[in-house]
């Protein structure tokens, strides 16, 4: 459905550091990294797109984060949620909901709310039940 969705970030290599600490938690890879542009992108490891992407808004304009919005990825299981929370907070990150079921979305709705360093909103989330052994 995306191509690619851009957060815009003020301090470029802390959001960088943030981005790849949560990110490597759900097996997304670095596609490239300009830092005298500054903005970097990544991807899943099967396919070209969608991208995530950050870096300094294009208009010159400081970066904030918009009311009301949130980007929500996709995590393959409950576990990679609470890996990717745990990034997050550790590397500068805010908590705006820890791991855990969400039922009133769906029986089996695993999610974590955080912010970024820039204050942008961010969830993880897993629709899958827990997997069995």
């Amino acid at each position: 459905m995306f191509s690619h969705v851009f957060i815009g970030v003020t301090d470029f290599e802390r959001s960088f550091a943030f981005y790849s600490a949560v990110l490597n938690e759900l097996d997304l890879v670095l596609k490239f990294k300009v830092s005298e542009k500054p903005w970097a992108g990544w991807r899943g490891r099967e396919a070209p797109r969608p991208l995530l992407l950050i870096g300094y808004p294009y208009n010159g304009e400081k970066a904030h984060p918009g009311n009301g919005q949130m980007i929500a990825l996709s995590a393959p299981d409950r576990g990679a949620v609470d890996r990717c929370y745990a990034a997050a907070i550790a590397n500068g990150g805010t908590c705006e909901g820890a791991p855990g079921l969400r039922p009133h979305y769906h029986q089996d709705y695993y999610g974590a709310y955080f912010r970024d360093p820039d204050g942008s909103k961010i969830a993880v989330c897993c629709h899958e039940p827990p997997r069995t052994r």
